[in-house]
This record gives C-alpha cells, sequence and structure tokens, in this order.
C-alpha cells in the first residue's frame, strides 16, 4: 500500500472488456497514476487485473467492490494486491488475511468504524463519500477517533474540484475516484484525456 498512501489517489475503475485493461493502465500511468482499483461490477474484473500485472508491473492494482469470500479468491488469484468493499464482512476479512492482503472495509457510521477498528481493520473506506455528506460529514466522523489509528480513504462522488478539500481532511491517507476514467471513457478508448485527467489529479495530490 505504500504507493497509495504516497500518491493519495486510487483510479476506481469499471472495466466491461478485459482489453481495455492495458492501455487504461498504460494511460494511467502516463499521467503519473499509479494505483488502480479495478471494480468486480463487471464479469471482465477478474481477467482485467490479471492483464494489469502482467502487463504494466510498475501499476499498483487493487480489486474493488469485493462482497464475498469468492470475490477475494478471485481477486488473488488474477494478482490483486489489495481489497476495497463498500461494507464490512468478516468472512471477507477473513480471507484477505488467508492470502495476506490488504483490505479496507467500507464504513459511514461511527459504530461500525468501532467495529473495523476492533476487528484491526484500521485503513477505511468512508463510502459513499458525498452522498454521506462530503468533507464535513468525513471531518465530524473522523474526529472522535483522532487519537486512534484510523485512517480513512473517501470515495464516491468525488471530482477533481472536491478532491483537494479531502486530501486536506488530516486523518485521510488517500482518495478514490472514477472521474479521470469514467465508464465512458474506457469504453470510447479515450486514452489521451484519461492521461490529462490522471496528470491534473496528481498536480492537486
Amino acid at each position: 500500500m505504500e504507493n497509495v498512501f504516497k500518491q493519495r489517489l486510487i483510479c476506481v475503475a469499471v472495466i466491461d472488456n478485459a482489453d481495455d485493461a492495458v492501455p487504461l493502465a498504460q494511460a494511467l500511468m502516463a499521467g503519473g497514476l499509479n494505483t488502480i482499483e479495478v471494480t468486480f461490477r463487471t464479469e471482465a474484473a477478474a481477467e482485467a487485473i490479471r492483464r494489469i500485472r502482467g502487463g504494466v508491473p510498475a501499476m499498483s492494482v487493487g480489486a474493488g467492490t469485493v462482497l464475498t469470500p469468492y470475490h477475494a479468491a478471485q481477486a488473488a488469484q488474477a494478482g490483486a494486491q489489495f481489497l476495497v468493499a463498500p461494507g464490512l464482512d468478516e468472512l471477507v476479512l477473513a480471507a484477505a488475511l488467508a492470502r495476506n492482503l490488504p483490505y479496507i472495509p467500507g464504513v459511514m457510521t461511527p459504530t461500525e468504524i468501532v467495529r473495523a477498528l476492533n476487528l484491526k481493520c484500521k485503513l477505511l473506506k468512508f463510502f459513499p463519500a458525498e452522498a454521506s455528506g462530503g468533507v464535513a460529514m468525513l471531518k465530524a466522523l473522523a474526529a472522535p477517533f483522532a487519537r486512534t489509528d484510523a485512517r480513512f480513504v473517501p470515495t464516491g462522488g468525488i471530482t477533481a474540484a472536491t478532491l483537494p478539500a479531502y486530501l486536506a481532511v488530516p486523518q485521510v491517507a488517500a482518495a478514490g475516484g472514477s472521474w479521470m476514467a469514467e465508464r465512458g471513457l474506457v469504453a470510447e478508448h479515450a486514452w489521451e484525456k484519461i492521461t490529462s485527467l490522471a496528470a491534473e489529479a496528481m498536480k492537486v495530490c
């Protein structure tokens, strides 16, 4: 996870065609962004992860929307380097631990944060960030846990315009966003546009 903490930005991508995986990763890398979360929202996810790991080895690749131990196993077999989920599931956590993979569960309430910390999960996905109240909500949520090791990765609805405010929150380790590689841009093979958006985002980071 060193690259994630260093760059402080994760590209969250939905890939419908595995053939687009390597060109997408190359476009992001050209813009200076070397961390991608490939979401398990399509049948192409595992193969996309496998291809990026093989074709763009400098890219850090995580699996997102990991909802079940089966997803965790698929992601691990494909070469994913970390797992991200919209919520916290102890079976998925166990599957991640068994494979020595970092697991970033989703939280949006104090109770969920306490539960995650009790399970030794210290890196937490604040999701859905914008719909849950945005930066103001994250600040309020993080404040009671300032003396813990909890760190947050806000994701969901973040844009280039709101990214700086999220990164300014002391407890934020990194932010996740999809605007630099929206599904439509990937489908259109708009690689130069993706490179440009990634480069702009990295200036902020």
